[in-house]
């Protein structure tokens, strides 16, 4: 009699045991940090308590609360989920410490900024030499009144100002530009393995034939990939106005982008946001017909993590 209430006692705590497992899977789970990797579906969110890998499914609806993405609505596609933006996930607990995704909320700002970066758009290191060269050009004034030290003095204060607040400028310039560059430097973890230029007429968005084979093309590549991301850049030439290429360089990209997710079979969740370039980086010179034409373009790019690409 005593055995069996033993057995009947250690059967009741197992069954207790996987009880409480089961429901600290499924717990509601938070996330807030900014993404320091991508890898297809998974994403790596660098949090005050370290690193925290988030999935991502069908069902995963991704936001911004003041939506400056320059979407028609505050609901997101997952292509934004880039390296370098800070994220708040919810969610659920799930295997290995792994958060399932519900509800992932962005800030349009952080957003704005990081597609500036992605585009090549924002401050460099170039912008930082050239403040250089002007503090070292008041320097120079500086020392060629020193030598009429009575008669300019007052000219001289008002050098030793400039400077100052040049080198204030030149800080938050450095600050600013180091800070977003780390954001960004999991983009060189990647290996391009297949890439493919789409070609526009004037004034035009529309794919032609061929080239629709060839992003057909692309997509098998990249839907036979493990961890793979495609990479889509808009161009334009410079006939027209800044803001109109933009906008049309933009349409080009989008135009791509649908059509690899409904003819290629490519999840909307291994795209990165689309770039509008405009006339920026043009492939030739926009001073001939030729070279114009180069240059309406979209570049597609499939992306592996190197790390992935060499397991």
């Amino acid at each position: 009699m005593y055995r069996k209430t033993i057995i009947a006692s250690l059967m009741g705590l197992s069954l207790l045991a996987s009880t409480a497992a089961f429901a600290a899977s499924g717990d509601k789970a938070e996330v807030k940090g900014m993404i320091t990797s991508r890898t297809g579906e998974t994403l790596i969110v660098r949090t005050s308590q370290g690193n925290v890998t988030v999935v991502l499914t069908d069902n995963t609806t991704t936001k911004d609360d003041r939506g400056l993405f320059g979407l028609e609505k505050q609901q997101l596609s997952d292509v934004v989920l880039i390296p370098g933006l800070k994220v708040d996930v919810d969610g659920t607990s799930g295997d290995n410490g792994r958060v399932v995704a519900k509800t992932i909320t962005v800030d349009g700002d952080d957003l704005e900024t990081a597609e500036m970066i992605q585009s090549g758009l924002h401050p460099t290191a170039e912008q930082v030499a050239a403040n250089m060269q002007a503090i070292a050009a008041n320097k120079q004034g500086i020392a060629a009144n020193k030598v009429q030290l009575t008669a300019h003095k007052e000219n001289i204060e008002a050098n030793q100002q400039n400077i100052a607040a040049n080198k204030q400028q030149i800080e938050a310039n450095i600050k600013d530009i180091e800070e977003n560059t780390k954001r960004f430097t999991a983009l060189s973890e990647y290996d391009v393995k297949g890439e493919a230029t789409v070609k526009f007429g004037v004034g035009s968005s529309t794919i032609s034939a061929a080239d629709q084979q060839e992003l057909k093309k692309l997509a098998q590549t990249a839907t036979g990939l493990t961890g793979y991301i495609v990479e889509v850049m808009g161009y334009a030439d410079s006939t027209g106005s800044a803001a109109m290429n933009t906008k049309l360089s933009e349409d080009r990209a989008k135009g791509v982008v649908t059509y690899l997710m409904q003819q290629g079979g490519v999840p909307v969740r291994h795209i990165v946001a689309p770039g509008a370039m405009g006339e920026y980086q043009p492939a030739a010179s926009n001073e001939t017909k030729a070279g114009r034409a180069e240059n309406r373009r979209v570049e597609v790019k499939v992306l592996v993590n190197k790390g992935i690409a060499g397991s």
